[in-house]
């Protein structure tokens, strides 16, 4: 059973969630299978696995990695409050990527089975799961083109941007900063650049009174130099789904 309801949603009063009219609530209040909470560490889904289960995160942070045979790792994304994850499960029958909780969780969890129920009767949300993965898709064409066209400090700069405005969207914003339990590993395995070069360039920020990353925190001093640096334009948040 739910303990929490869809109209009493955590997240679902944020400014940048799109607002439900109470069928797609009602729907949704019968879609959502329960909650759950994890530790981190937690594997959440695993490249290659059969999922019976989604997930929005209600609390809490992710990442979603593959592994090649070697056992080096790419990050292919960071996961926030908001984001629906398991969705390729749903569609492909199997996990293409692996999700790992970086702190403990919170999640609404959704049957896959169930999933077929939402195209075929709420035809709006089934727009919003295809906009989710049409963002997913611009995001990870993002990360293409820094791969294969930012130096060192402008892709960290470019993460910093992205991630930062990202984490403020979602109301995790506070006096000192974002919360920011990922590992310098994580961003570097983000970035295709190794942990000396991370850190080099993290120091170099620093020193330039532009970002500090300690304890946890991320706290960016000036967006618009970051931003700058990275050759992108900062972007007002856009109003975007919550399955």
């Amino acid at each position: 059973m739910s303990s929490i309801s869809c109209r009493d949603c955590p997240i679902r009063s944020l400014d940048v969630f799109r607002r439900f009219t109470g069928e797609e609530l009602d729907f949704m209040q019968d879609f959502k299978s329960g909650e759950l909470s994890v530790e981190a560490g937690t594997q959440l889904l695993i490249e290659g696995s059969k999922s019976p289960q989604l997930y929005t995160v209600l609390s809490g942070m992710a990442l979603r990695y593959k592994l090649l045979e070697n056992g080096r790792r790419q990050v292919i994304n960071f996961v926030f409050p908001g984001d629906f994850v398991g969705l390729q499960s749903g569609l492909l029958g199997e996990m293409q990527h692996s999700v790992e909780a970086a702190t403990d969780m919170e999640l609404c969890v959704f049957r896959r089975e169930d999933l077929w129920s939402l195209f075929r009767g709420q035809p709006s949300l089934a727009f919003d799961v295809t906009w989710m993965s049409a963002a997913e898709e611009h995001f990870l064409g993002e990360s293409l083109v820094t791969l294969g066209q930012r130096d060192a400090t402008q892709r960290i700069a470019w993460a910093v941007v992205k991630l930062y405005q990202r984490m403020q969207s979602v109301g995790l914003e506070g006096t000192g900063g974002v919360p920011f339990p990922f590992r310098q590993q994580d961003l570097a395995d983000a970035l295709g650049l190794s942990l000396v070069h991370t850190n080099k360039v993290l120091q170099s920020l620093r020193r330039r009174q532009l970002v500090t990353w300690t304890n946890g925190t991320l706290r960016v001093n000036d967006l618009t130099e970051l931003a700058n640096i990275a050759m992108i334009t900062p972007e007002a948040p856009v109003e975007r789904p919550l399955i």
